[in-house]
Order: C-alpha cells, then sequence, then structure tokens
C-alpha cells in the first residue's frame, strides 16, 4: 500500500521509497526473510525462512508441528525483514565506505492459508528452480496437511534503497585512492548429484538453466 509516516526512518530518510513497484522486486528476487516473533513465555525470537510473494501477501510455509509457525498463525504480531546485497561502495576513506542494498521491512500479523495449498507448494518450487514442478511428483495429502502456510499482507512496511556512489569529502577525491562500486551478483555453480542417485539419471533441464541466469 504505502509507507506510512511511523514507518519513515530516521536514519537516512532519503533513501526511504514508497514505490510499490519496488518493494515487490525485492520480493521477487529474493528468498530468504527474517520473522521476528516474541513466543507466549516473552522470549524473542528472530526465525531465518523461506518467502514467496503471491500478489499483495508474502507467503511462508513450514511444519505444522513448527511452535513459531504456529505462534504465528495464532494472530501474534510480527514483522519480516528481507534484504538484497546489491554491492560493495569503494570509498577513498574507510568511514565513507558502504555497501548498496534493498532492505523492507513489513508489519503485521499472518493469516493462516488453507485454500490451494498444492498451488502455494507449485509457486514455493517454480520461485527456487523454475520448471521443476512439472518434473516431480505431485505432493501427496500427507504432505499437505503436514504443511502449514502463513500469509503476511503487504498493507504495512517501510522499504529503503541504497544505490549511490561513494560520498567523499573533497579532500579525499582530490587524492590518489581508488573509488567505485563492486556489484554482487548470485551465480550457481556445478550441480552435485545425491551420493543416492542411480546411474543413468541425467541433470534435469530446470536445473541445468539454473547454470546460465
Amino acid at each position: 500500500m504505502r509507507v506510512t509516516d511511523r514507518r519513515t526512518p530516521i536514519r537516512l530518510p532519503e533513501k526511504a521509497t514508497t514505490d510499490r513497484a519496488a518493494l515487490d522486486a525485492l520480493l521477487d528476487g529474493t528468498r530468504i526473510g527474517h520473522f521476528a516473533v516474541v513466543a507466549e513465555d516473552g522470549t524473542p525470537a528472530v526465525i531465518p525462512t523461506m518467502v514467496v510473494r503471491d500478489g499483495d501477501r508474502v507467503l511462508a510455509h513450514g511444519s505444522t508441528g513448527s511452535r513459531w509457525m504456529r505462534r504465528l498463525a495464532s494472530g501474534a504480531r510480527t514483522s519480516l525483514g528481507v534484504t538484497a546485497y546489491d554491492g560493495v561502495v569503494v570509498a577513498r576513506s574507510a568511514f565513507e565506505s558502504s555497501i548498496r542494498y534493498r532492505s523492507a521491512v513489513i508489519f503485521g500479523a499472518c493469516s493462516t492459508v488453507t485454500e490451494d495449498k498444492e498451488r502455494f507448494l507449485d509457486l514455493v518450487t517454480e520461485a527456487l528452480i523454475p520448471g521443476r514442478s512439472a518434473e516431480v511428483r505431485r505432493p501427496t495429502r500427507a504432505e499437505l496437511a503436514a504443511t502449514l502456510v502463513l500469509a503476511l499482507p503487504l498493507d504495512d512496511w517501510s522499504l529503503k534503497i541504497s544505490a549511490g556512489w561513494p560520498e567523499d569529502e573533497d579532500d579525499d577525491v582530490a587524492g590518489p585512492a581508488w573509488a567505485g562500486v563492486v556489484p554482487v551478483r548470485e551465480v550457481y555453480d556445478t550441480p552435485l548429484a545425491a551420493p543416492d542417485l542411480r546411474d543413468g539419471i541425467e541433470v534435469p533441464g530446470s536445473v541445468r538453466a539454473l547454470r546460465v541466469r
């Protein structure tokens, strides 16, 4: 929806943006998020998990036996942090050196997704390995029953984007030190076959395609 006033960062507010398309791009390209959870006994925790955007909500899944999943399913308030590390900003001084990043925090309460769990699991699979859903068997009823799916609406969020260049002092700009940006990109390495893989089974097309992404 929009960044509310109380979500505007105090530190470096110029990096805040209300661009929903930028938020969607971050969520669509980042697979790990961190949920903040406070247990019933008051113990705080930050839980890393895979997240996938589905329209105007972020979905996460796990075991029905997971304590933190059950805690969020109860309607407990939470926040979800998602960050992409995009590059190193190499300044002429250590003080001005930093990173390029996109970072969002989504606030709210999760609801339990009961409709069309199988579609969501396909969404997760395709987010990780496009084309893989057609290469594997369908989930069983037992697997679907053992999976808890949570949805966090994209109603209340804060997004910061750091995409600039070194901001060196004039004296440092006049000096001999190099300055610039080193972009970071994700690269998939050669697939490693499982130790129990039967002979004669080739690497599937969906996995081979990861190497050229």
